[in-house]
């Protein structure tokens, strides 16, 4: 979710031009246009969007949707809550702040069912288990990120707060400090950060590093998981005639570009790779399959939210004092549930497994 910084501009570009269009989603005639806002960058993490714009899933349910990408200066809840667009994609804690702080969000889709974050740490550092990081330099981005991995420290009587327990270190948005040895464990998505540890060069060996040289803890493991990319709206929009059907509209097309790449993974790969390069071919291949891979499957269906993970969520955003109390209405489940009635095909994803995709240096 974090690549290439050098483009922040082009998300809150998008959204001025765009916004100047001006006109009422439900109110106009033909297609109806709306806008969705990503949280980072194109790239494969979004990529059922991508398709169900690219295969005509949006148009055959009657809307224009217009893709922005995010950047570091582009909060999505923000964006919604202030017209600039419809809908938004961000990690559910990080919506959740931004609604205690006032903006009009509320989430009617969970799209990814389960946490890809881990801190991972080279073999010979034996960090296996969060209680190993006790007395250990361990690296987080901040920003809100450090919440599932602070729980996990909490959980196992370490204090991120305590210098004599932990030495935090922040991290940038690459892997470099880590590969030098800065820090003896690191944050990393599956899908992004991990990927950039195996697509380096071992000095030791000249050859790409494996994830046998790593061990990784999962914040599934350590049962401080967070809800992550989730999609949310305004109350107030909602309430507009014709806006919830409108939502539904969206997350049928939308839920159904997700299983077009759960089914067609290297297709949708390309699909994205039209809409952005900055992250090469062998990365977006890596990033799809483990994108797939917190999507599927969804027990209840794509896009239902799973009460006991938004509890665990909001609990540990209230205890890491990402917000200061339980939010009450902060999701509704019924325009999914609708979307999910009339969605054909496989919903749930029950037979899904990862496909192995063999990187290689750079992620070319």
């Amino acid at each position: 979710m974090r690549f290439a910084r050098r483009f922040a501009v082009l998300g809150a570009a998008a959204v001025t031009v765009f916004a100047a269009a001006g006109c009422s989603p439900a109110a106009s005639s033909g297609p109806v246009a709306v806008r969705l806002q990503l949280q980072w960058l194109p790239q494969a993490q979004f990529a059922g969007y991508y398709a169900a714009v690219d295969k005509g899933y949006y148009k055959a349910e009657g809307l224009d949707v217009k893709i922005l990408p995010g950047a570091v200066d582009i909060v999505p809840a923000t964006v919604v809550a202030g017209g600039n667009a419809e809908f938004g994609i961000s990690w559910v804690p990080k919506m959740l702040a931004s609604r205690e702080s006032g903006a009009d969000v509320q989430v009617i889709g969970q799209v990814f069912q389960r946490s890809g974050t881990t801190e991972i740490a080279f073999k010979d550092k034996n960090i296996t288990k969060p209680e190993d990081w006790k007395g250990k330099k361990v690296g987080t981005w901040g920003f809100g990120n450090e919440a599932e991995l602070y729980a996990a420290m909490l959980k196992v009587g370490i204090d991120p707060a305590k210098a004599s327990d932990v030495t935090i270190v922040n991290q940038d948005f690459t892997m470099t400090a880590f590969l030098n040895g800065d820090m003896d464990a690191a944050q990393a998505m599956t899908y992004n950060e991990y990927a950039q540890v195996l697509e380096s060069v071992n000095p030791a060996t000249g050859k790409l590093y494996t994830a046998g040289d790593l061990d990784v803890i999962t914040m599934e493991s350590a049962g401080t998981a967070m809800l992550q990319d989730a999609i949310f709206a305004s109350e107030a929009w909602l309430k507009k005639a014709g806006n919830e059907d409108v939502a539904v509209k969206f997350l049928r097309a939308s839920y159904k570009g997700w299983q077009y790449c759960r089914d067609n993974a290297a297709a949708c790969v390309d699909i994205v790779l039209k809409a952005d390069t900055a992250l090469p071919k062998g990365h977006q291949t890596w990033m799809m399959n483990e994108i797939n891979a917190l999507i599927w499957p969804s027990p209840n269906g794509i896009g239902v939210i799973d009460q006991a993970a938004w509890d665990q969520t909001v609990k540990i955003a209230t205890d890491g004092k990402i917000i200061t109390k339980a939010p009450t209405n902060a999701f509704r489940t019924d325009l999914t549930d609708k979307a999910l009635k009339d969605l054909g095909g496989d919903t749930k994803g029950e037979g899904f497994t990862k496909a192995v995709v063999e990187l290689t240096e750079g992620g070319k």
